[in-house]
């Protein structure tokens, strides 16, 4: 059995998203939803699930008596989807190499801490950039920098609005999140 254990901070329309994908495949399992927002929206996705949620706070997360919460459900992987919190040191070093991340532009351009959601989009289009994207990438020691696992593209046109740019990078995000970790837990 696979399992994989999911963070997110907002509504949660990624995990949904996995969940539709993996959630009646047999051999994947999803031990809990670790959550730092106690009125994040994915919350509700995982009661109407039937899985286990588990609201964070920092104190709780940065310290590495956390791993030992990690360690008891075993993950085989841990999916980053609207986390938005820095993954600490001790948890990258345990997890080296089982830890992804999506991130709604094409890094190495505007990543790093405060580049989420709008903020992101809004970057973007402020630089005139003619294209931007999805980055899924392994999660290390610093704020987007891990090793790229895939990259896809959107154009980025004279009329988009940072609303009508997330729409487009979201689509991307549902469509290609699910294949990488069903790529990852069966390599």
């Amino acid at each position: 059995m696979k399992k994989i254990l999911l963070f997110a901070s907002g509504s949660g329309s990624n995990v949904r998203t996995i969940l539709q994908n993996f959630y009646e495949q047999p051999g994947v399992s999803f031990p809990a939803i670790i959550t730092n927002n106690k009125h994040a929206g994915v919350i509700e996705i995982a009661r109407a699930a039937g899985l286990d949620v588990m609201v964070v706070n920092k104190e709780n997360f940065y310290s590495e008596v956390f791993i030992d919460v990690i360690d008891m459900m075993n993950p085989d992987l841990l999916v980053l989807a609207g986390f938005l919190w820095k993954v600490p040191d001790y948890l990258v070093q345990t997890y080296q190499g089982k830890i992804i991340n999506i991130h709604p532009a094409l890094l190495p351009k505007f990543g790093g801490k405060g580049m989420y959601g709008h903020h992101v989009h809004e970057a973007v289009i402020a630089a005139g950039e003619t294209e931007s994207g999805i980055t899924i990438h392994l999660v290390n020691e610093h704020y987007d920098e891990g090793t790229i696992l895939l990259q896809k593209k959107v154009d980025v046109l004279d009329s988009d609005t940072p609303e009508t740019l997330a729409k487009k990078v979201l689509k991307l995000e549902h469509e290609w999140y699910s294949k990488v970790i069903a790529t990852l837990l069966n390599s």
